[in-house]
């Protein structure tokens, strides 16, 4: 009787070690490829399916801290207002508003390429941190290396560059829209400036792309997590893990500018926030994305980059996809160099040609 009782528990244990397995490798955050089925069990990614369902349980985590997505009932027609119009060059740069819904206009610069004779990828550019806002990936002033809206157009892509709630010409309060995050009020704006440069009859459609620095950098990997229209991602200075965020403090993360759950729901606790930048890399998974994380820049720590680099990359090797994301080191501080801003140009042209 001994015997047979220790063997029933020796079973059991073994029946259950798997799941306690897998609940702790889950929560550790250093394997994503781990779901929880219908039944509310960890189980291992084994197929496209199953990283599916992976991919939504990362979206459902971070709507816990942004807020929930607005549905398609939220979105009205673009009604683009050109305000002015200059050339540079060759190109055509337009400011213009565009609606986002009700008594909502975001204004913005639109980039349109000279004697275009066949519709080409249209790039949204997030800007930074920066009080023209828009004005600096459009080439009016700011630092120039950071005028990317003007470069791409100036390489044959049509380009978009909206101002973010609270720059440049956009006095938005995204909570008296009943939003709980600037962050959901950001992706929702950019959504549906994918909308806008998808109808536009100079852009193909299919072969659409989204580039930014630091407030634009880490607003690029929220759209493109959330947007699958998204093919090509370019983040600059854009995100550290949040336990290497100023060494855990993310008062930074939880002002009325991001997410202030951050701080009402979550504490400011690394430990116990719902998803961290690793989840959001490999959400973006299998579409192109290319990193320029500096070794020296102060606001987002290069380790903490190389930790959420090193946790996502194993979701792009398992969806056949590893050669889609890259990663550059320049010797450098919060700033997106030249070197690398052509490197990152080539790699958004390879990923939007025609047969991409």
């Amino acid at each position: 009787m001994i015997n047979k009782t220790i063997l029933l528990l020796v079973s059991v244990f073994f029946l259950i070690l798997p799941d306690i397995n897998l609940q702790q490798t889950s929560v550790s955050g250093k394997d994503l490829m781990f779901y929880t089925n219908s039944a509310g069990r960890i189980r291992k990614v084994k197929s496209d399916r199953q990283w599916d369902i992976k991919r939504n349980q990362i979206l459902d985590a971070m709507q816990m801290v942004m807020g929930r997505l607005p549905g398609t009932e939220a979105k009205v027609p673009a009604d683009m207002v050109i305000l002015t119009e200059e050339r540079v060059g060759d190109i055509r740069r337009l400011r213009i508003t565009f609606a986002s819904g009700q008594n909502d206009r975001i204004p913005a610069y639109l980039l349109i390429p000279g004697d275009l004779k066949n519709p080409v990828p249209g790039i949204l550019c997030l800007h930074q941190t920066t009080d023209i806002g828009k004005g600096e990936p459009a080439g009016l002033g700011g630092n120039p290396d950071l005028h990317y809206a003007l470069e791409l157009a100036a390489r044959g892509f049509v380009t978009l560059a909206p101002d973010y709630p609270g720059f440049g010409e956009y006095d938005c309060n995204p909570y008296e829209y009943g939003y709980v995050s600037a962050t959901m009020k950001g992706i929702w704006n950019h959504m549906v400036a994918v909308d806008l440069l998808q109808s536009l009859p100079e852009v193909d459609p299919h072969r659409i792309g989204c580039i930014g620095h630091s407030l634009g950098g880490h607003n690029t990997l929220f759209l493109a997590a959330f947007d699958e229209r998204i093919k090509v991602a370019v983040t600059s200075c854009g995100f550290t893990s949040f336990s290497k965020y100023y060494g855990g403090d993310l008062t930074g993360w939880s002002h009325e500018g991001y997410m202030p759950l951050i701080a009402e729901k979550y504490e400011e606790n690394p430990e116990k926030m719902p998803f961290d930048f690793p989840e959001v890399l490999a959400a973006i998974a299998p579409r192109a994305l290319f990193i320029n994380a500096p070794v020296n820049d102060s606001n987002f720590e290069i380790s903490g980059v190389f930790d959420c680099y090193n946790t996502a990359k194993p979701v792009y090797r398992f969806l056949s996809a590893e050669a889609r994301i890259k990663m550059k080191n320049p010797v450098t501080h919060h700033t997106f160099p030249s070197e690398i801003r052509k490197e990152a140009y080539e790699f958004i042209e390879l990923n939007l040609r025609p047969d991409g």
